[in-house]
């Protein structure tokens, strides 16, 4: 892990997660005890910053420098709001393409789903604060430097953004497996946010109750799904052919 990517130490943690920084994970040792680690760990679940807590093994792993039983990664990007963001793509655009993700694990996905997104005009992703992957140098490559170029914002829950976006007139559309619609039946050149799942479990069964429009692709072969960076390709990139046509 690359140096400008962490932060160690508990202080230079705690301080660092009071300063605002975009931290994306907190590793802190298993059994670590003392007055300081506790006004840690109650700062990290009062912030609701991701945290693990792991062997020391798993710390000098993380970091060779004097850690003190505490490793943080940071984000090589900001943050917005979730409302914030939604809200500015709105106020700047009258048909706007958003992408929600729920629960992507592996950092190379995210970044070629990222990637994939800048190039078929998203205008904003949202994704989990918890449970998903973080931005990190692999995913920064593995996006072509797209992390930088679209707006990304973070949420407790994917549930809550699919509320915000429905009650601000923007067609929700979950992709999966678990229906009869074909996506190349649907609509899409109005204003829309299309949801992608985890790569294991897919979309979470609440959210796909409450989105407007379930959507699958029509797979011929004898394998049952696609990886989930290319299947986002599609989807993405079918409501660019419809803006198109």
């Amino acid at each position: 892990m690359s140096k400008n990517t962490q932060i160690y130490g508990i202080r230079a943690v705690m301080e660092a997660i009071e300063s605002k920084e975009p931290i994306d994970k907190v590793y802190i040792q298993k059994g670590l005890k003392g007055h300081l680690s506790r006004e840690l760990e109650n700062l990290v679940r009062k912030e609701g910053i991701p945290a693990s807590f792991v062997p020391l093994e798993k710390i000098n792993k993380l970091s060779q420098n004097n850690h003190q039983g505490v490793v943080a990664t940071i984000s090589p990007i900001s943050f917005q709001s979730m409302e914030s963001l939604i809200d500015q793509v709105l106020a700047e655009k009258k048909d706007p393409l958003f992408l929600l993700l729920d629960g992507i694990s592996d950092v190379r996905n995210l970044g070629a789903i990222i990637r994939t997104a800048e190039c078929s005009g998203v205008d904003g992703i949202i994704m989990l604060k918890k449970g998903a992957a973080p931005i990190t140098g692999d995913t920064v490559k593995t996006s072509a430097g797209a992390v930088f170029k679209i707006p990304i914002a973070k949420t407790d829950h994917i549930k809550d953004a699919v509320f915000y976006l429905k009650a601000s007139g923007v067609t929700v559309v979950a992709a999966t497996e678990k229906t009869n619609n074909l996506l190349y039946t649907l609509d899409l050149k109005g204003a829309v946010a299309v949801i992608m799942g985890a790569e294991d479990t897919g979309i979470s069964p609440s959210i796909l109750k409450e989105s407007d429009h379930t959507a699958k692709l029509p797979l011929m072969g004898e394998i049952g799904s696609l990886n989930v960076s290319v299947a986002c390709g599609i989807f993405l990139f079918e409501v660019v052919r419809q803006r198109m046509s």
